[in-house]
C-alpha cells in the first residue's frame, strides 16, 4: 500500500494535543504519515474544543475553508474528531457538507476501520463513550517542534459535572490510566532528549489507580515519575480545589525537579456564585488552599482561570472576584466571559441573565487587574537567578526563549547554549508577562 499523508489540526486544551498525538500514532500503523502540509494531505483532521461557542465557530469556518480547497485543488477527506464531534454527532455531518468523518474521544482506535468506509463513499462516525479507554498502551507520535517538552496524559474524563462544563459529556467519565505505562512514557522521553513532561487530565489530582488492595493515588504517581531522573522536569494540570491536598504539597517541596507552579481555577471569588457553578468549595475554602500553597511551597507561583459574568452574577459578587484576585496575586490567568453551552446543568436550569456589555466590562476589570498582578509578580524577580529549560526563541536566533521551575517565560541571549540546556539566568528586566535577562557562569 502507498504512503498516504495525514493533516491534523488541534484547537482547545493541552489534551487534545495529545489525543492528536495518539491518532497520529493508530494511523501510522495503517500507511498514514503526518504532513505539515495541506496541500500534501489526503485526510484532514480537524481536533475540535466545545468549551465555548467561539471556540466551535472557528472550527467550522476552518471547516467550510478546506471545503473551498477541496473545490479548488486536490481532492482529500476531512474528519472532525475530539469534543465537538463528540457534542453534535450526526449533525456535523448533516451542518457542514465537507464533512466526510465524525469520531468522538475515545473511538480513535476505531478510524481505520471508519476511513474505509470513507473510502467506499459513505460518511464515517462513532461517537461511543468508554468507561475504559484511556489509550495507554499506545506511544503517541510526538508533533512538538522543541523536542524539550512535551505533554503525557494520566486519566481521562470528568466526574464534577460543574453546571457550565461539556467535559464530562464530551469526554465521559473520570478513568485513570495504568502507572506502568505513565512512567515508561515518561522515561522514553527523557530517554529521546525531553526535559520536561506535563501529567495531564481534566481533574488530574484525583488520579486514582487499584493495585491488589492498595489505591495508589496522584501524589504516588508524580513521585515515580520525579524520580526517572533528577534533569527531567514535571509539572502536572488541571488541578482541582478539592483535591489539593496537603500531602500532594509536601510532595512537590521533597523534589527539586517538581516544578513550583500551581494551576488552581478560581472561576468566581463569590461563595454563591460557586454554588451555582457546582464547585463544590467555598471561597473561604479556596482560600485555604492557596495559603496551603504558601505554606509548603513558599516561592511557588499560582495560576487560575476565572469566568466573568455567569449566572446571575452581581455587582458584589464580581467585586469579590477582584477582591480575591487581589489576595491570592496570581502570576497569570486565563479570564473570559461565561459563554452558555447546550445541554450543561446551566443552559437547562439557570437564566444567562447578566447583559453581554456588562460581562465584557467586568472581564475587562479582571484583566485591567491581572496585568497588574502579573507585573507585580514578575518585578519581584528582578534581580534574582533562576534555572531556566531552554527553547529556541520565537522571535530571534539570537535569543533562547525557556521557562523558570515557576513557569515564568524568561528571554535571554543564546550565546553558546541550546535548547534543552539548562542555564542559571539573572534577571534584569520584565514586562507582565515575560523576564529578561543573562545567562551567569
Amino acid at each position: 500500500m502507498s504512503t498516504r499523508k495525514l493533516y491534523i489540526e488541534t484547537y482547545g486544551c493541552q489534551m487534545n494535543v495529545v489525543d492528536s498525538e495518539v491518532v497520529a500514532a493508530i494511523l501510522q500503523q495503517h500507511n498514514y504519515q503526518v504532513t505539515e502540509e495541506l496541500d500534501e494531505a489526503d485526510l484532514v483532521l480537524v481536533n475540535t474544543c466545545s468549551i465555548r461557542d467561539n471556540a466551535e465557530q472557528r472550527v467550522r469556518a476552518r471547516i467550510r475553508e478546506f471545503g473551498r480547497l477541496k473545490e479548488k485543488s486536490h481532492s482529500f477527506s476531512v474528519g472532525v474528531i475530539g469534543c465537538m464531534a463528540e457534542r453534535l454527532k450526526e449533525k456535523l455531518l448533516e451542518e457542514e457538507n465537507t464533512v466526510d468523518l465524525v469520531v468522538g474521544p475515545d473511538s480513535y482506535r476505531d478510524l481505520p476501520a471508519l476511513l474505509q468506509e470513507v473510502e467506499s463513499g459513505q460518511k464515517g462516525i462513532n461517537t461511543l463513550l468508554s468507561l475504559e479507554e484511556t489509550y495507554g498502551d499506545i506511544r503517541p507520535v510526538r508533533m512538538d517542534r522543541n523536542h524539550v517538552t512535551s505533554f503525557v496524559a494520566i486519566m481521562r474524563g470528568c466526574n464534577n459535572f460543574c453546571s457550565y462544563c461539556v467535559v464530562p459529556g464530551t469526554r465521559g467519565r473520570e478513568r485513570s490510566r495504568d502507572p506502568e505505562t505513565v512512567v515508561r512514557e515518561c522515561k522514553e522521553l527523557f530517554e529521546q532528549g525531553y526535559r520536561e513532561v506535563t501529567l495531564l487530565g481534566q481533574n488530574v489530582n484525583s488520579y486514582r489507580w487499584k493495585e491488589g488492595e492498595q489505591v495508589l493515588k496522584f501524589e504516588k504517581l508524580l513521585e515515580r515519575v520525579a524520580k526517572i531522573h533528577p534533569l527531567l522536569r514535571v509539572r502536572f494540570a488541571t488541578s482541582h480545589p478539592k483535591d489539593m491536598s496537603d500531602h500532594l504539597l509536601k510532595v512537590i517541596a521533597k523534589f527539586p525537579n517538581l516544578c513550583q507552579a500551581i494551576h488552581l481555577p478560581l472561576q468566581s471569588g463569590s461563595t454563591s456564585v460557586l454554588g451555582r457553578m457546582k464547585r463544590r468549595y467555598t471561597r473561604e475554602q479556596y482560600m485555604e488552599r492557596i495559603q496551603a500553597i504558601r505554606k509548603f511551597l513558599p516561592g511557588a507561583t499560582i495560576s487560575t482561570d476565572i469566568i466573568a459574568g455567569f449566572c446571575g452574577e452581581t455587582e458584589e459578587e464580581h467585586q469579590q472576584t477582584l477582591s480575591l484576585m487581589e489576595w491570592a496575586g496570581y502570576d497569570f490567568a486565563y479570564m473570559f466571559k461565561y459563554s452558555e453551552r447546550p445541554e450543561t446543568f446551566a443552559a437547562e436550569k439557570l437564566n444567562d441573565d447578566v447583559p453581554e456589555e456588562v460581562k465584557s466590562r467586568r472581564l475587562n476589570e479582571i484583566i485591567v487587574l491581572q496585568s497588574r498582578l502579573s507585573l507585580r509578580s514578575k518585578e519581584r524577580d528582578l534581580g534574582q537567578t533562576y534555572e531556566v529549560l531552554e527553547g529556541p526563541s520565537k522571535k530571534s536566533d539570537a535569543y533562547l526563549y525557556g521557562r523558570t521551575s515557576q513557569n515564568k517565560v524568561v528571554v535571554f541571549p543564546k550565546g553558546t547554549l541550546k535548547q534543552g540546556d539548562y542555564a542559571r539566568v539573572v534577571i534584569k528586566d520584565c514586562t507582565s508577562a515575560t523576564l529578561k535577562g543573562n545567562v551567569v557562569s
